[in-house]
Formats: structure tokens, sequence, C-alpha cells
């Protein structure tokens, strides 16, 4: 099939109700951004005195929210101690605002700037509190972050706020007058409601670039992270950190909406309501962040109202968190499922591009060219007494697709695991055009040319298949090549969610977003698992043309006979750790040592 015929089948198979690849609306963000802040005109003017306090609050709350959804909604990871990073930057603001001289240097400004610098400070105690997110996980990393909140809680009874040194107020910016003056507070209003619709709109753009996919990644699989060569180090690191600059902004808000500061505001309880809320609501979308922040700010007044002890408060955010979790769901996903469910009721119908519908490209088995890529020599992995692959030594030649094979327990993940960086510990050498890979992190290894595919699902399904493909193939890449690839394939549009895709089909986007990265190897571990028989026919077609058409050379590891006799010239069998055959694949399957390692198999015996 023609390239031409490619992006002709692309059009034709998206159907009314499929999503579609080309619907981008760059204005969208903006456009809610100016409503918002619209609406937030009209609030101002129209709300009463105690209701715009209570709107002001809310606001900050949807910032500490914003932040924290960073780190515990897009990035997995469980952060007990949001409050204490606004503890950080509205102290760093309180202390600038009130003991140096910046206010007379700067007027006006000198609150943001003191914002800002207090947004900094957080993120540095970020960074240090990510750190055992690198190691640790679940209740562990839970039991280090309330421990933070627990210590600064403590820390902050003892040193208290430096406005309270002097008996000396906060200056808002601009001129703003105090707390106490109704126009004072309806601009602060104004005020905190641009810095929480710019907060937004930097964390809608960092969510669809590369640290948000890195983001959304790290949470559904580390190691399918590292493989795409991205660090998880940093995008565990970034995460914390940006979560915590925006929670050292909050903080600031906080010490400015009263002009002054007190430690009962930032106590560990708080945290933990804040966690809880940002759980059950879903707080990585950022919508929602208004909903939790209406539910923390809201369910305590109305308490209050009706002279109920705020303590009940606590037990609500309890049973909400309960609810979260023991149903593993969040408001915002549920909401996003039945938008999901209703517009593909009303697009029923509609033709898509499948993999077995594709034309037969009839491409032959390729054969290698004469310059060898990766040379493994004497590969020797142990585990205990157990020696799982025993001086094994392969050559993978430019431009073939070598089959590994073998029996259970023979050894060929341990095989794949090792070449691409997930058992460091061995023996022997790996190198790639000349570049030893042995010792090198997984990210580098993928990043030096040598990629890999799993056999368990490693594909998040918070994405869409395009922004997993763009995220997977890399900076280089552009949306027409990944297109291409995606098409070439068969795979759903690329605004498909990927959370509507079925794993035989997800295992297969993983495949096309790795050709489109263009390895100079990849590594496909059992790659058409999930597949139906046509499906199979169509996916072998489709492998024999990779070498050629887009310089990728592959080596697999797959169970399915017949899939490896019609792509591979060349195998390689494992057995027990050692390598027990290795030429051409017809010679190689009728070999009489490797027909006994198979005897019992169902596919030697068809």
């Amino acid at each position: 099939m023609s390239r031409v015929d490619l992006h002709t089948t692309t059009t034709s198979a998206v159907g009314p109700g499929s999503p579609r690849s080309d619907v981008n609306r760059p204005w969208a963000p903006w456009v809610i951004a100016a409503a918002t802040l619209v609406v937030v005109l009209a609030l101002g003017y129209t709300l009463p005195a105690y209701w715009l306090l209570i709107s002001t609050s809310v606001l900050v709350a949807m910032m500490s929210l914003l932040g924290l959804g960073i780190v515990t909604g897009t990035a997995g990871m469980i952060a007990l101690c949001q409050l204490s990073f606004a503890a950080i930057g509205g102290w760093v603001l309180d202390f600038l605002m009130t003991q140096t001289g910046l206010y007379d240097a700067l007027g006006g400004m000198a609150f943001i700037v003191a914002m800002l610098v207090g947004g900094v400070a957080a993120a540095v105690l970020g960074f240090v509190v990510g750190l055992p997110a690198l190691r640790l996980r679940g209740v562990n990393l839970a039991v280090v972050t309330l421990g933070v909140a627990a210590a600064l809680d403590m820390t902050l009874q003892k040193v208290s706020f430096p406005d309270q040194w002097s008996n000396v107020r906060v200056a808002r910016p601009f001129g703003i007058p105090g707390a106490s003056d109704l126009s004072g507070n309806r601009y602060y209003f104004f005020f905190v409601a641009v810095v929480v619709v710019v907060v937004a709109l930097g964390i809608f753009f960092l969510q669809r670039g590369r640290w948000g996919a890195g983001w959304r990644s790290v949470a559904f699989s580390e190691r399918g992270t590292a493989s795409s060569g991205t660090s998880v180090t940093t995008a565990k690191l970034s995460a914390f950190t940006v979560s915590a600059f925006v929670g050292g902004i909050a903080g600031g808000l906080m010490v400015g909406q009263v002009t002054t500061a007190n430690y009962i505001t930032f106590q560990t309880l708080n945290s933990l309501g804040l966690y809880v809320l940002a759980i059950a609501v879903g707080a990585h979308f950022i919508e929602m962040t208004l909903v939790g922040a209406l539910l923390f700010v809201l369910i305590p007044e109305l308490l209050k109202q009706f002279k109920v002890p705020l303590e009940w408060s606590s037990i609500a955010f309890a049973l909400l968190g309960i609810q979260a979790l023991t149903t593993n769901s969040n408001l915002g996903a549920d909401i996003r499922r039945l938008i999901i469910r209703r517009k593909r009721r009303r697009g029923q119908g509609g033709a898509e591009l499948t993999l077995s519908s594709l034309e037969p490209i009839g491409a032959p088995v390729p054969q290698a060219a004469s310059n060898v890529l990766l040379v493994v020599e004497d590969l020797s992995v142990q585990f205990g007494a157990v020696a799982a692959l025993s001086s094994v030594s392969v050559d993978v030649r430019e431009g073939e697709i070598l089959g590994l094979i073998g029996p259970n327990g023979a050894g060929k993940s341990t095989f794949i695991d090792a070449l691409s960086g997930f058992l460091p510990h061995h023996t022997g050498s790996i190198s790639i055009e000349g570049l030893a890979l042995d010792r090198m992190a997984p990210n580098r290894i993928a990043r030096a040319g040598l990629r890999r595919t799993f056999q368990q699902d490693r594909v998040p399904s918070t994405m869409t298949v395009g922004t997993y493909m763009s995220f997977v193939a890399g900076r280089g890449v552009d949306r027409a090549e990944v297109e291409e690839v995606a098409t070439f394939f068969g795979c759903p549009p690329l605004a498909t969610p990927l959370q509507l895709v079925d794993v035989g089909t997800r295992r297969l986007i993983e495949v096309a977003a790795n050709v489109a990265a263009k390895p100079r190897l990849l590594l496909l571990d059992e790659p058409a698992a999930g597949l139906s028989h046509e499906e199979h026919l169509a996916f072998a077609d489709r492998l024999r043309a990779v070498p050629e058409r887009f310089g990728v050379t592959l080596l697999i590891v797959e169970h399915d006979l017949d899939l490896v006799r019609s792509v591979c010239a060349n195998l390689v069998v494992l057995n027990f750790g050692q390598v027990l055959a290795v030429g051409a694949t017809e010679a190689v399957m009728s070999d009489p040592a490797v027909l006994k390692a198979y005897m019992g198999e169902s596919e030697m015996i068809s």
C-alpha cells in the first residue's frame, strides 16, 4: 500500500461517531479562561461581603488542589503535606513583607515578588520530599509525607509567623486595602482569581506536554516510562516540585487574604482533608479542583451555620475518602466516562480502521545486512542459586527480524530485561553499534537506540492514542509521522481515549509507538498476544515491512510459532538459560533438540 493510500484510508475510516485526530481547538483554554474571569468580575460586584470572603477562600483552596492534583492524580503518588508547602510559601512571603525592606523598595509589586519567592522556597522543599518517592511507594511514601507535615506543624507552633514577631500586617498587592475593607476584599478577590487562572493555564499546558505525559506514564508503569526514554527520576521529582511550587503560591494567597497568618491554617489534619478531596473529586482534572475547593470550604461553613461541631467535617471528608478508595474511582473520571459513553452511543455505526481491514502489503521476509547491529557476548544472569541465563551470545544484524523462542522458563524475558537495562547486575557484555550498554539506565538505553515492548499492558489508559504515541516516539517525531505509523498498523484514530481501547489493541499501539520512535533495534516481547487470527496474519504482514519502511531492526520473543515462521529469517532458541540452537528458521524448527525442548507444546504438535 502506498503512502497516499494510507492517508486516504485514514480519512475514510473515521466515522461520524469516531474521535477525530484532526480536531484541534488551541483557542479553547483561552476562551474558558476569559469566560471564567468574566464570571469572577460579575460575582465580585454582586456578592455580599461574607460570601465574597468565602469565594476568595474557595479560590485559594482551589489553588492548593491544583498543585496536589499533579502529584496525587496525574503522577499517582501520595502526598499528605500539601499545606506544608503552603505554609513555607506563606511564611517566606510574610517574612519578606514584614521583616525586610522589600515593600519599601518595590511598593505594590512587592507582594507578587514575595509570593513567587515563597513558591520557589516551597518547590525546594517539594524536591527534597520527592526524593523518597524514588524508592518508596504507597503506604511507605504516605508515612514519609505525613511525617513532613507533622514536623513542620510543630515547628510553626514554636517559631510562629514573622508578622506576629512585630505585630505588622502584610500589605496586599497594588495598594489594595486590608482584610477589613469591603472594596479591598473585592479587589483582592479579583487578584486571586487572576492568579488561579494563570496557574491553571500553566498546569493545563504542562499536562498536555511531555512533562504531563511523563507524569501519567509513571503513574501507570515506571518500567514503561523508562523504556520510552523518559527518566522516572525526572518525572517524579518534577511532579513533586511543581506541585509544591503551586502549593507555595497558595500559601502566599492565604496570608494575603487575612493579612496575617496562623499555624492552625496549615495543620496536618487540613492537609489530610485536602488529600481526601483530591482523590474523591479527581483533582488532576482542572475543573474538578473547583468542586473539591467548594467542598473543602463550604462543608465546615455549613456546619458552622447549623452550630454543628466542626469535627464532623473531618468525618465527612473521611467518608468521601473511603468511597473513593473502595470504588477506585473519582467524580471527575466518572463524569468523563459518562460523556464518552453518550458520544459513542450517538456515533454508533461509523466505520473505523482496524488492523484486519488493511490491504495486505505482501512484503517478503526481510534478509539481514552484513553489518552486525547488536552484539551480546557471554551474558549471564543469576538469581540466587538459579542461573537464569548462562553465557548467552547473540548477534543481531541490521535490517533483519530475528526470532527468540524457547519453552516456558527458558530465560527469554530475562534476556530482554537484561538487554533493556532492567537487570543491571549481569555479567557479559551488550553493545549496539559499538556503544556499550552495560550498567546503563533503561531510559538511556532507549535513547541510545534500543527500545522494547512488554508482555504486560504498559499503555496508560489516561491518555489518548495520539498523546501516548507522541510521548513514546519522542520530541524529534512530528504528529504527521505518528499518524502515518498509527495508520500503517491499523491503530484507532489519534484522538481516541485509550480507556476505550481493548488490551490487544493497546499492545498494537505500543508496538506502533515504538516503531514511530525509529530506534535502531526494537525488542518485541510477545507482541501478538490478544490479537485474533485475522489480526495475527495482518500483523505479520505489517511487521515484515517494518525494517525496510521505517529502518527499524526487530528482535521478537513470541510463543506463536506461526507468526515467527512468517516474519523471521533466523531464530535463536533458548532452553534452561542457554542457547540451544541458532540459524535459519526452517532448519532450527526441524532440529531434533529443538523439537525435544518443545515436546508437549501445542504449537509443535500441530
